[in-house]
Formats: structure tokens, C-alpha cells, sequence
């Protein structure tokens, strides 16, 4: 009896319907936790992967990034754009793609949809830093800007800190209640959604103040004068040179931590700042080598501009997660060859093209 042959060159292929099943299969708040564990654990593996600031390549329209990590066992990469205008044309300002690889052998692995998964990272890394940082027991937060990523953050932050009270602000009134009507629809346990008529009604007294805007320019979302003792702060949007959210006078007066420092002084809230301008990397509070909050009036900033190491992590969960759920379709990016140094032969075998009369 013949064995058959195992196929160790098939791809996991996960589109969005997948994701989107595998997220409905898992239920949303128990994968933005599953995700937020992963992250932790990954940031305390902080030195073991070589990192490096993503590869931009920017139009007057938006920018097309590319995002590679690697910790030498495994390599990831994610495809990323940012593009404003993109509504206009029926597109998501945000589209993702990326790839999970083993360094062993260079097999794709995970092959996926990130831009779905993009959102659910940043919420994820937004929770986790704010567990770090913000103070014991806040339970209401200000949203700020309520596109695509705003649902995901108002749920990250209710399942993972107990947010109670969200308050929502957009200079698009719809577009907060669109999301208030999505967050009502989600059945989330005890959070009250207020729809607010100004930036300062969202913002007064708010224990978090998220900021997660798409405008790409020099914005100055919130100002220093709305600034309140202790809060802490979570800059999501600026995440390009020339884009920013937050008034550069709030920045001297609060700590401010950061992913990976040279990629965010190039595009996080920080680009503002003199290129000495002190910040402190979150791995290090994760892993108990810096501060974090260290009094109750303490204002904190997690200027966020997403990293390469939160895309390894979810490209990792999804793998993990589909695996065990059945989900996503294996796919052959490369071919499945009984002598790897005949391709030609494998083509001819498999009809790969028709005869072409003379």
C-alpha cells in the first residue's frame, strides 16, 4: 500500500468572512482578550526579535506601508495603507494584508486578511496599555473620532478595563451614532453611551481620553486646555509624518510611552517634540523595568502609531485560533512538487498552459 505523500508546503489562507466567522465563533470581547494575553507576553519577549522602523511610500493620497519582525523562528509582514479619501470611492480608509513564515525553511505558513485584524490589534494593544497606565479603577472614557476603528476600541476597553461610561464625539454627529446604535446592538453588560455635542462635554472628567481620528494633516484634536489631572491619554490616529492629533503643549506635561521609539518620533505625537524629548517604551513598564503611572494626578500618553510586533502577535492568534476552530481553507502558494528542483516538470504535469498553435 502506497502512503500518501504529505503536502508541508500548503498555506492557511484566512479571508475576512473567515476572521469575521472566527471572531463570532470565539465571541469579541474573549478574542480582544485572548489577544491582549498574547500581546503581553510577546512585548516581555521584547529583545528576542529584530526589529525595524515600516517602509513607507507616500502619495499625495495616503501611504502604502510595510511592516516586517522576526524573532528568528518565525517571520511576519504585514501590507498596510492608510488612504482618507478612500469613503469617496465605496473603500475603507485602512486595508490589511499579511503573512506568518517560518525562518527554518521560508514555508508561508498563515496567509491573511488584516484589515479587520488590524483593528482588533490596535484595540488590543490600546487595552493593554492602558492597563499599565491608566489609573485603578477608571471607568469612563472619552472617544474621540468614531470610524471603522471606534467600535473595536469602545469594546477593548469595556471587556478589559470596565469602561462603564463612553462618551462619543466626531465632527460627523452620524457617525456617532452609528457606533452608539452598534454598541447598543452588541448587548455589552452595563455601558452607557452618551453622544456628546462637543469635544469638552466628551472629554470633562473622563478617566481615558482615546483619540482615533483619520485626518491626515497637522490636527490639533485635543488641547491643552481640556487637560485634566490624571487622566490618561490613548493617541491612536496620528501614525504618519505630518499627522497628529494631540496640541504639543499636552506633551510636556504628561509621560508619554511609546512602542518602538524610532519609528514613533517619525510618526507618532512625538515628531513634534525636540528629537531629544524624553519617552519611555511600553515593553519596559510591561516587564517592570520602568514606571508606569506612579501617582493619581499623573497625566499619561500612550502614543501609539502600531508596530510590527502587534501584527506577529494576531497573525499568531489567528493561526492558533483557526487551527483549533476549523476555520480558513488551505491553499497551494507554492507548488506541491515530488522533485522540488523540477518546477518545469510540475507545471507540464499539472496543465498549467495550453499548446499555442505556431
Amino acid at each position: 500500500m502506497t502512503a500518501t505523500r504529505i503536502n508541508h508546503a500548503r498555506t492557511l489562507f484566512l479571508d475576512t468572512p473567515d476572521v469575521a466567522r472566527l471572531l463570532g465563533l470565539l465571541g469579541l470581547p474573549a478574542a480582544l482578550r485572548l489577544l491582549t494575553d498574547r500581546l503581553r507576553m510577546e512585548y516581555l519577549r521584547w529583545p528576542d526579535f529584530d526589529k525595524a522602523a515600516r517602509i513607507a511610500t507616500y502619495s499625495p493620497q495616503g501611504v502604502i506601508e510595510l511592516m516586517p519582525i522576526t524573532d528568528g523562528h518565525a517571520y511576519s509582514f504585514k501590507c498596510v495603507n492608510g488612504h482618507p479619501g478612500n469613503g469617496a470611492v465605496g473603500l475603507p480608509t485602512v486595508m490589511a494584508m499579511g503573512a506568518l513564515l517560518d525562518c527554518d525553511t521560508g514555508r508561508v505558513r498563515l496567509l491573511s486578511e488584516l484589515t479587520l485584524t488590524t483593528a482588533l490589534r490596535t484595540a488590543a494593544t490600546s487595552a493593554l496599555a492602558a492597563q499599565a497606565l491608566a489609573r485603578p479603577g477608571s471607568r469612563s472614557m472619552a472617544l474621540i473620532g468614531n470610524g471603522a476603528q471606534s467600535d473595536f476600541q469602545a469594546i477593548a476597553f469595556h471587556a478589559l478595563l470596565g469602561i462603564r461610561d463612553l462618551r462619543l464625539y466626531d465632527v460627523d454627529r452620524s457617525a456617532s451614532v452609528r457606533l452608539q446604535r452598534n454598541l447598543a446592538a452588541s448587548g455589552l453588560d452595563r455601558l452607557q453611551v452618551r453622544v456628546c455635542d462637543s469635544l469638552a462635554q466628551a472629554v470633562r472628567g473622563a478617566d481615558v481620553v482615546t483619540t482615533v481620528t483619520a485626518w491626515q494633516g497637522a490636527a490639533r484634536v485635543l488641547t491643552a486646555d481640556l487637560l485634566e489631572p490624571g487622566v490618561h491619554l490613548n493617541a491612536v490616529g496620528g501614525d504618519s509624518p505630518g499627522k497628529t492629533e494631540l496640541d504639543p503643549a499636552i506633551l510636556p506635561r504628561a509621560s508619554v510611552f511609546v512602542e518602538f521609539p524610532p519609528q514613533t518620533r517619525k510618526e507618532g505625537e512625538i515628531q513634534q517634540m525636540a528629537a531629544d524629548f524624553p519617552v519611555t517604551e511600553l515593553w519596559q513598564v510591561l516587564a517592570g523595568q520602568a514606571p508606569g503611572r506612579v501617582d493619581e494626578r499623573q497625566v499619561t500618553l500612550f502614543d501609539s502609531v502600531g508596530f510590527a510586533l502587534e501584527d506577529y502577535c494576531a497573525l499568531s492568534f489567528l493561526q492558533a485560533a483557526a487551527t483549533q476552530h476549523g476555520v480558513g481553507r488551505w491553499v497551494e502558494i507554492v507548488p506541491d512538487q515530488d522533485d522540488p528542483r523540477d518546477l518545469y516538470g510540475w507545471m507540464l504535469a499539472r496543465e498549467r498552459f495550453a499548446s499555442v498553435p505556431a
